[in-house]
């Protein structure tokens, strides 16, 4: 993979304990919506032992003149370092990575299920999808402990005003826990919930994304309600 180096533009808060990075777009970085990229700290003040890079899945789309990731914000020496990073600060960058693309040769609805942190690489597919009015039917089922957990939560919400053909339903495990309305869906994502929302599970291909115990559990209800292997593709995100 190619190798840049690039500056910290800016870091924000987008859910409770999950931040956003922005970065200078190096000339000549190009990608596709769904990729990832690999982030290094050049000379951090403080390391372990995974090292001084971590992978992340490209928030940005295509189009927009930053890159941007997003992570929740463990208590490592990683996390540490970009969080206290000032604007300015150098990171380098290898990419783009992966194939957890959109197939455009595939003109079937398209059905994201993403669970916490797993979303940021549909973010990217659906900014895409909204800016180049895409006329494929897309579905993002985003499920989360809380609304205060969901990243991007707002601008999901309002996908739809950009391009009719993205749908959004987000879904809530805890909301005992929450102290903000929701008057969406509640509990995890099932077949239940897709069947409510989609025309017959099988006419879709399904893109999944989220910590490996949710991957695994969307794979085996996918299968076990008829959708053909080939229609299921995965990328799990681990809690480094």
């Amino acid at each position: 993979m190619p190798k840049y180096e690039t500056t910290l533009v800016s870091s924000e808060t987008v859910a409770e304990g999950t931040m956003a990075f922005h970065f200078t777009r190096p000339a000549g970085f190009s990608f596709t919506a769904g990729q990832a990229m690999n982030v290094s700290l050049i000379d951090p003040p403080e390391t372990d032992a995974k090292g001084n890079a971590r992978t992340f899945s490209i928030v940005s789309a295509p189009h927009e003149t930053e890159l941007v990731i997003a992570t929740r914000m463990r208590d490592t020496a990683f996390k540490r370092v970009l969080k206290a990073m000032p604007a300015g600060g150098h990171v380098s960058l290898r990419g783009p990575a992966g194939l957890f693309t959109l197939d455009p040769a595939d003109a079937r609805p398209a059905a994201f299920l993403a669970g916490g942190i797993g979303v940021t690489p549909f973010v990217s597919m659906l900014r895409k999808a909204a800016h180049s009015r895409l006329a494929r039917e897309l579905w993002l089922f985003y499920s989360n402990r809380r609304p205060e957990d969901a990243a991007f939560l707002e601008e999901l919400t309002e996908l739809p005003k950009r391009n009719a053909r993205c749908r959004f339903v987000g879904t809530m495990v805890e909301m005992d826990k929450s102290s903000r309305p929701w008057s969406g869906e509640t509990g995890f994502i099932d077949q239940g919930l897709l069947e409510r929302h989609l025309k017959g599970l099988a006419a879709n291909v399904y893109y999944v994304a989220g910590p490996p115990g949710l991957v695994e559990a969307m794979q085996k209800m996918l299968l076990g309600a008829g959708v053909a292997e080939e229609a299921i593709h995965t990328d799990e995100f681990f809690g480094y």
